[in-house]
């Protein structure tokens, strides 16, 4: 049997079995999406493509103050606020395209309306912004994924931002990143060597987000239609640290682990806000050396993740 047989076969033995199971974290069958900023170019654009994708979450809906009672070139109604859209079309989630300026008052609009999701997309949210309303998130019962994020995918139920879908497979292998394009390499990687993803997480590269790795990894551990795990961090900050702390302690399935910023040097912002070290804090071998104590399976390169989780789920 070739190896390329082997891979076809077993992503859809993987698909098969995952369809038998409890749908993926977060974005489910039952997920009804509102587009935060469906009537601005990116907003439109986003939701169309997730309006081709989704076949079982549905987008049914749009907010944007001012043009309630209207539809959008998609057909799909507009409402003046995201209660109106909770209250007639029956929404549980909601992702944000809208400018800077106003993103922190949306996700905080999302949030005090009780959505059950928010995926907030957009990039050069002002720092003080989300510092005032983190309290309001972490009380809230509303999970924030972002801001400055891909969004999430659970392949073949839907999506909520702004990954290309058709590079995902329907499988058992969950992601949780950092960073959008190492999001995209990961699930190439796991594809290549016939290893499906069951929900895939970019919670966003900012200094304050949402949702932060450890609290990702726990969906994910606790999640049925999950067998393995790819964490990928950056340099800066203690969330890989702290998220390793708990694998060590909690996880028993296999994951694995790549940490960008490798050759950066201390004070050197690389790439997204949130990635900046100072001293000995927060540098990829601090991150690494803590993975490896964890027994996380630790990637020097993004081009060995699939092959390593699918050597991971063998032992």
């Amino acid at each position: 049997m070739s190896a390329n047989f082997e891979h076809t076969h077993y992503s859809l033995t993987a698909a098969f079995a995952f369809q038998l199971k409890r749908m993926a974290v977060l974005l489910t069958e039952k997920t009804r999406i509102i587009v935060q900023g469906i009537t601005g170019k990116e907003g439109s654009f986003h939701t169309a493509q997730m309006l081709e994708y989704n076949t079982k979450a549905k987008v049914v809906g749009g907010v944007t103050p001012g043009k309630g009672g209207q539809k959008s070139e998609h057909g799909l109604p507009i409402f003046n606020s995201v209660r109106e859209a909770i209250e007639k079309e029956g929404a549980n989630a909601s992702v944000i395209f809208v400018p800077p300026a106003f993103a922190a008052d949306a996700i905080l609009e999302g949030v005090f309306a009780g959505l059950e999701l928010v995926v907030c997309i957009t990039e050069g949210i002002p720092v003080r912004d989300m510092s005032r309303i983190v309290d309001y998130i972490r009380k809230g019962k509303t999970t924030v994924i972002g801001p400055n994020c891909p969004g999430v995918i659970t392949p073949g139920v839907g999506k909520m931002g702004i990954m290309p879908g058709f590079i995902h497979t329907p499988g058992t292998i969950g992601v949780v990143s950092r960073s959008g394009t190492l999001t995209y390499e990961s699930v190439h990687q796991l594809s290549k060597v016939g290893l499906g993803q069951s929900t895939c997480i970019g919670i966003g590269g900012d200094p304050i987000i949402g949702l932060p790795h450890l609290d990702a990894i726990k969906l994910l551990a606790e999640d049925p239609a999950t067998e393995g795990i790819v964490m990928i961090g950056e340099i800066g900050g203690s969330a890989e640290e702290e998220a390793a702390a708990y694998i060590k302690q909690h996880v028993k399935k296999p994951v694995v682990g790549f940490i960008a910023g490798q050759t950066a040097p201390p004070g050197r912002r690389m790439g997204h806000a949130g990635a900046i070290i100072s001293g000995s804090s927060g540098t990829a071998q601090s991150k690494m050396a803590a993975m490896r104590d964890a027994g996380i399976h630790v990637c020097e390169s993004p081009a060995e993740i699939g092959e390593t989780m699918r050597r991971a789920l063998r032992r």
